[in-house]
């Protein structure tokens, strides 16, 4: 495998290598992965899981009771429970969606895949979704995991990032488009 350092940098970095390769060794990877999806979910859904992984008001036994006890009610493996207990007393909680976006990396390249962010007016459906994983296939030429999110606020279309490349097909940006090319015509 490449350098991890080629991939990931940063303390969120270290801290995903060490996860992934403690992960590896016991041959996790998967549940990991579910776990860390969990947890990221959790932290987009929940103010207060929010607050509990970034807020420095609350102390390193806090966070530490908190964490276990979502990795408790959640069911995480016990890498996962361990891992989220070093956060908590190394103060690093904060990092936690930065870590898991590095894992996330490091795994897709692990697995060969190259991962494309997908964001639309409306949630797609699987079948939307296969098709557009099929599209980006063969316009990369690797396997693509798709992270997919909501902006209403697009209108319309996608924006699909993957590496560097980024496609706009957004009603709104098509919008402002026309909009600034009638202020040119004035």
């Amino acid at each position: 495998m490449t350098s991890h350092k080629a991939i990931v940098s940063g303390i969120s970095g270290r801290y995903a290598v060490a996860l992934f390769e403690l992960a590896d060794e016991a041959k996790a990877l998967d549940a990991v992965e579910s776990d860390l999806s969990e947890l990221k979910a959790m932290m987009e859904e929940s103010v207060d899981m929010r607050d509990l992984v970034s807020s420095p008001l609350y102390s390193r036994e806090q966070q530490s009771n908190g964490v276990a006890g979502v990795a408790k009610a959640a069911k995480l493996q016990g890498l996962t429970e361990k891992f989220l207990g070093v956060l908590a007393a190394n103060r690093r909680l904060n990092a936690l969606g930065a870590i898991i976006s590095s894992f996330e990396k490091l795994l897709a390249h692990h697995r060969g895949e190259v991962k494309a962010e997908v964001v639309s007016a409306r949630k797609l459906t699987k079948k939307q979704l296969g098709d557009l994983e099929k599209k980006l296939k063969s316009a990369v030429g690797h396997d693509v995991a798709i992270d997919a999110s909501v902006d209403e606020s697009l209108l319309g279309g996608l924006t699909v990032q993957v590496g560097s490349r980024m496609v706009d097909d957004s009603l709104k940006t098509k919008l402002n488009n026309l909009a600034i090319a009638m202020k040119g015509v004035q």
